[in-house]
């Protein structure tokens, strides 16, 4: 599509005071095919319609009613503006400058002002011995003290905490990156005392979770369904990295908006929108959990949006099959977990999680069910929805099975033999028990287990890792009982996984002869330090997600006050260092997008916990029958091995 023809088309544009709705709003992308195989360009003239208002609009915010009454003079005409994609402060979009005049940031004002005030009315209650109260974003714990003392601490909270929140807010809303005039997503981090910005002016696919969770959670709709729309253009077709292909719908890492030279006139720019699917990254490493992520913000943008239209638009289904189709892809792993390298998912640097590490796990079975719920029936599908199935089943009994420990548990891999062969082998893995190691024996609590971090043949990773571990338990993969023993074990060992700062990243730190060997002497990787037993606010949301689920919040707001006392005083780090957090990163951005964003959708969620239900995934009927099935000792084919699928795992 040319420049004429988009502008005869026009590009109507509601402004609300939420975000500018995108160029994807309602029409497919087929402006951007013609640039698939290069980098996506915008170079047209976007006119922009205004509709003016002559009546009142009415706005049902929790229950109650509240009107905002738009002038009726047409002094919002159409207009023409150059798509020259400059990244703009603001909710709106829009400069201080706007020639729309000062009326309607009035009315964006009172909008966002009413907005905040029903939402801070939410109040939810925690458990018997605490109540967290929630007042414009304050959570305190109430006690039977004298009401005069509390009403005063009350309120001290609830002043700073909203000065948090709104300050984190604005955070959130500097860090959005505009394309063609849209907001497409959020910056890794803005960090007002580094010159040095490397690759954090980018767009990254895990960063911009939070972020987007928590658009969603306040309503924000347009910026990511934006974000869906043109990531999925990005995905790989012939995107080369030193000269080997990735795989056929592969997501990228990130991508940034760069302005370049049109062609054929140097008076003029146009947009680029330029992927990185991990050829400029640290260890060139292609990352794998992109595409999960993808499918998993899809699906959330479904349910607080309302808006299952772009799931069913034909270029999205295409996206989802290409991501399942490499996922589900066959291979020499005899495992229905998927075989990755180091450095492919949220800890990007080696760290000895090469093989079949959880987290990615986690992501794999959250996004197939996300997945399976959001393929239109049709012909084509069938082949993939029984092989998407299959893996449901084998995967979840292989974590369930084989990846979980308690002290029950370690008492049988203390008492293994090994060497052992045929069906009937207790010892599938060929786990030594000397593989135990000392820190665990001590470290292991009597209540509670965990989800190990890796299970190859004759090696177990026995570190705790949180990301795993907690959105096991938000895509049900982990049974009810051993969500809530991992939750047991987060209350038990709250020094060790919280204490200043949540929340480690994993426990313990590699250090020693281990961490030279398996690090590499990564300096950046030092113990207690970044992705080596570091603490990172962001995984805040995902432990607020998980309680809520399991109707503990008390956790989550037990963490939050802990984070809520210095988050903001130390500027938003990217990650803290040492054993109890006490120190910020040694080489830690400020101003982390997703720190900022971890801890708004946690206070929101902590304040409305039924807006946490559109973030899990129930544990599904038909995979609880079948594992009841495959675990029935009274079975033949339990006892002969057989095997009953045409795909075929070892479980």
């Amino acid at each position: 599509m040319g420049a004429s023809d988009a502008t005869q088309q026009g590009f109507a544009m509601f402004i609300s005071s939420h975000s500018c709705t995108g160029l994807l709003s309602t029409k497919p992308l087929t402006y951007f095919n013609a640039h698939v195989k290069s980098n996506k360009r915008c170079s047209i003239s976007m006119k922009v319609q205004l509709d003016s208002r002559a009546d009142e609009t009415f706005l049902q915010i929790y229950g109650v009613q509240f009107k905002i009454i738009y002038q009726k003079q047409e002094r919002f005409k159409s207009q023409f503006w150059p798509c020259k994609c400059e990244r703009n402060d603001g909710v709106t979009g829009f400069t201080s400058e706007d020639r729309r005049g000062a009326d309607l940031k009035d009315s964006f004002s009172v909008k966002s002002q009413l907005l905040h005030q029903a939402t801070a009315k939410k109040v939810v209650a925690i458990d018997e011995i605490m109540q967290v109260r929630h007042d414009n974003g304050g959570i305190i714990a109430s006690d039977d003290k004298s009401a005069s003392p509390g009403a005063t601490k009350h309120a001290s909270h609830k002043k700073k905490s909203s000065s948090i929140d709104d300050e984190a807010w604005n955070l959130l809303q500097e860090s959005i990156v505009y394309y063609c005039g849209t907001p497409v997503g959020t910056i890794a981090a803005k960090d007002p005392t580094d010159g040095n910005i490397l690759n954090y002016d980018q767009v990254f696919i895990r960063d911009f979770i939070p972020s987007g969770i928590a658009f969603l959670l306040k309503g924000e709709y347009d910026i990511v369904r934006n974000f869906v729309l043109h990531t999925l253009q990005l995905q790989s077709w012939e995107k080369t990295m030193d000269c080997h292909s990735p795989g056929q719908g592969l997501m990228p890492a990130s991508f940034k908006v760069r302005t370049v030279p049109l062609d054929g006139d140097d008076t003029a720019t146009e947009e680029v929108l330029d992927p990185d699917f991990g050829e400029a990254a640290i260890g060139r490493v292609a990352p794998v959990d992109s595409g999960l992520w993808w499918i998993i913000l899809l699906r959330a943008y479904g349910k607080y949006s309302g808006d299952l239209s772009v799931q069913e638009r034909i270029d999205v289904q295409t996206g989802i099959k290409m991501i399942l189709k490499l996922c589900l892809s066959d291979g020499f792993d005899m495992f229905p977990t998927l075989l990755v390298t180091d450095g492919s998912c949220m800890i990007d640097r080696r760290m000895g999680i090469h093989g079949h590490p959880l987290e990615i796990q986690a992501l794999f079975y959250s996004a197939l069910l996300c997945a399976r719920e959001m393929l239109t029936p049709e012909d084509g599908s069938a082949d993939l929805l029984r092989a998407l199935n299959n893996r449901l089943i084998a995967l979840s009994f292989h974590i369930r099975e084989y990846y979980w420990v308690d002290m029950k548990k370690l008492n049988e891999i203390y008492r293994y033999k090994t060497e052992e062969y045929s069906y009937d082998a207790v010892n599938k893995f060929n786990i030594y028990p000397d593989q135990i190691p000392p820190w665990l024996v001590e470290w292991m609590p009597d209540k509670g287990g965990y989800l190990i971090g890796n299970l190859q043949p004759a090696h177990m990773d026995f570190r705790f890792f949180s990301l795993g571990n907690l959105w096991s338990i938000v895509s049900s993969l982990a049974t009810s009982h051993q969500s809530h023993s991992i939750l047991d074990l987060i209350e038990a060992k709250w020094t060790d996984l919280v204490a200043d700062m949540p929340f480690k990243i994993c426990y313990p730190a590699l250090d020693g002869q281990e961490w030279r060997i398996i690090t590499g002497s990564d300096p950046k990787n030092t113990p207690w330090s970044y992705h080596n037993a570091g603490s990172w606010p962001t995984l805040l949301w995902q432990l607020t997600v998980a309680c809520i689920k399991m109707n503990r919040p008390e956790i989550a707001a037990r963490a939050m006050e802990v984070a809520e006392k210095r988050l903001s005083s130390d500027k938003w780090p990217e990650y803290y260092d040492s054993k109890s957090a006490r120190f910020i990163g040694k080489q830690s951005r400020l101003h982390q997008t997703w720190s900022i964003a971890g801890f708004l959708v946690a206070k929101l969620l902590l304040e409305n916990p039924d807006s946490a239900k559109n973030l899990w995934n129930e544990e599904d009927a038909e995979i609880v029958n079948a594992l009841n099935f495959m675990t029935d000792s009274s079975t033949p084919r339990r006892k002969r091995g057989r095997k009953p699928l045409k795909k075929t795992y070892i479980v």
